[in-house]
């Protein structure tokens, strides 16, 4: 009877120091994935610098998952304001190695854009994500550094 208590307390010691079992959402989540607000955009061409706040008027999302991203906005206004209406969208695939994030556009409003990758360094900390990186499309005479800082919205 005694070797039984002691072989329960033994199976007990081992199931309680195994560790938690994950669910598939934790296994194959890296921190990029999930929907990000876009809080300001700094634009950088020739000797200009434009930066938007994304909190006034407008609203952008970027939404993430396991192998493709995609982006919204729109104006605030609902388009009733035909000075600030506005709407874009467009998404596609996209490849993480390290901090190098690269969006291949294969869906966008703005058709010349499509078929174009776009590299960024990335930076998240906490639930604020920052990626910088040259936009550059040679047959729209578009050579730029864009800065977008994001907040993970939360669920």
């Amino acid at each position: 009877m005694k070797k039984q208590y002691v072989l329960f307390a033994i199976v007990i010691l081992i199931v309680s120091c195994s560790e938690k079992p994950k669910n598939d959402a934790e296994i194959s989540a890296t921190p990029i994935e999930g929907t990000w607000k876009l809080l300001t955009g700094t634009i950088i061409e020739k000797d200009d610098t434009i930066i938007t706040d994304y909190t006034k008027n407008k609203s952008f999302i970027k939404v993430i998952n396991d192998s493709h991203f995609a982006f919204l906005l729109h104006d605030l206004s609902k388009g009733k304001d035909s000075s600030s209406a506005a709407f874009s969208a467009g998404g596609g695939s996209y490849s993480l190695s390290g901090n190098k994030y690269t969006e291949h556009l294969e869906y966008c409003n703005a058709r010349e854009w499509e078929g174009h990758d776009f590299s960024f360094t990335i930076t998240i900390t906490g639930d604020t994500l920052i990626q910088s990186g040259v936009e550059k499309i040679e047959s729209q005479g578009i050579d730029r550094i864009n800065t977008e800082k994001y907040v993970r919205v939360k669920k």
